[in-house]
């Protein structure tokens, strides 16, 4: 079955960087589109960006200049490395993707920015 599996989030001070990763497992994963999405508490769920089968990345406006999407279809993992992180980013943040117009989400992982 499709599984999602976040991981590298944690305690970071205003202006650190982190690193998450997602690792997919149950389907081909070059083949499909994925997604990272984060939700802050107390607010609904944010699209942040996502990256195509062929390489196309897109970032929502909050974001774009301080993350970057990237994947390695050899190891089924895709990753959002996150710099200049500012106490906003504070979330779980989750990956995504959908499969014959079913969206699967991993658990998420847990990024908090303070000081």
């Amino acid at each position: 079955q499709v599984q999602l599996v976040e991981s590298g989030g944690g305690l970071v001070q205003p202006g650190g960087s982190l690193r998450l990763s997602c690792t997919a497992s149950g389907f081909s994963f070059s083949t499909y589109g994925m997604s990272w999405y984060r939700q802050a508490p107390g607010k609904e769920r944010e699209w942040v960006g996502g990256i195509s089968s062929s390489g196309n990345i897109g970032y929502a406006d909050s974001v774009k200049g301080r993350f970057t999407i990237s994947r390695d279809n050899a190891k089924n993992t895709v990753y959002l490395q996150m710099n200049n992180l500012k106490p906003e980013d504070t979330a779980v943040y989750y990956c995504k993707t959908s499969l014959n117009g079913v969206d699967y989400w991993g658990k998420g992982t847990l990024v908090t920015v303070s000081s």
